[in-house]
């Protein structure tokens, strides 16, 4: 009796050729259907009929799967670990300066523009995407500062990234458009730390001061 064809180790049963387009075709329908936080990945497979491990075969979590999905440059979650892990007296630094550099590189820009365009534009991709970084962003941060205020600091956070992120690269204000990376982290790192770790009440020291 001959022995039937072993199948690729770690692929899991029901995998076909097109199934990778099926997952991402029917995740891009749960997410915008029913938002980032709602979908899971039990309810992608079953939309994409597909065994659930090979959702994890191809992209291995949600946050991965969400941004082939809707074709974010980088997955922010593999970046972030670099920010808030250790001390966080320099944290806000480190994420301006990660900000920064990974914007800057022409080929992210290019795709992140693109995104962040649509989002504006769209209420159903900026729920998507708002959902996303809620969750996988500005909710890990939360849970590494801990405290009752954490909500605060993060919503605080988010609202100077934005900023940052559509004065520079999308609207190209000068002359934070053409700032150096330096300069940039020098001049809203110090912001964003306060948010993060210093004392809401107190007003930020002028240059004067």
């Amino acid at each position: 009796m001959t022995d039937s064809p072993r199948r690729r180790r770690g692929r899991p049963r029901g995998g076909s050729s097109d199934a990778r387009e099926r997952i991402l075709a029917a995740a891009a329908a749960e997410f915008g259907a029913q938002g980032y936080d709602a979908t899971t990945m039990r309810t992608i497979a079953e939309r994409a009929r597909v065994d659930a491990a090979l959702l994890h075969h191809y992209f291995g979590t949600k946050a991965a799967l969400f941004t082939a999905t809707v074709d974010v440059p980088a997955d922010p979650t593999q970046l972030l670990p670099a920010v808030i892990e250790g001390d966080l007296a320099a944290a806000g630094e480190r994420l301006v300066r990660m900000i920064v550099t990974t914007w800057d590189a022409p080929h992210f820009r290019t795709r992140g523009v693109a995104l962040l365009r649509t989002a504006i534009g769209s209420r159903r991709a900026a729920s998507m995407l708002v959902g996303f970084l809620s969750r996988e962003v500005l909710g890990r941060i939360g849970e590494r500062l801990g405290g009752d205020d954490a909500d605060r600091r993060v919503a605080l956070v988010g609202s100077q990234v934005i900023g940052l992120i559509v004065t520079r690269y999308v609207l190209e204000l000068e002359p934070l458009a053409s700032a150096s990376v330096d300069e940039v982290v020098a001049a809203i790192g110090p912001t964003i730390q306060r948010y993060l770790t210093g004392d809401l009440q107190e007003a930020p020291p002028t240059r004067d001061a």
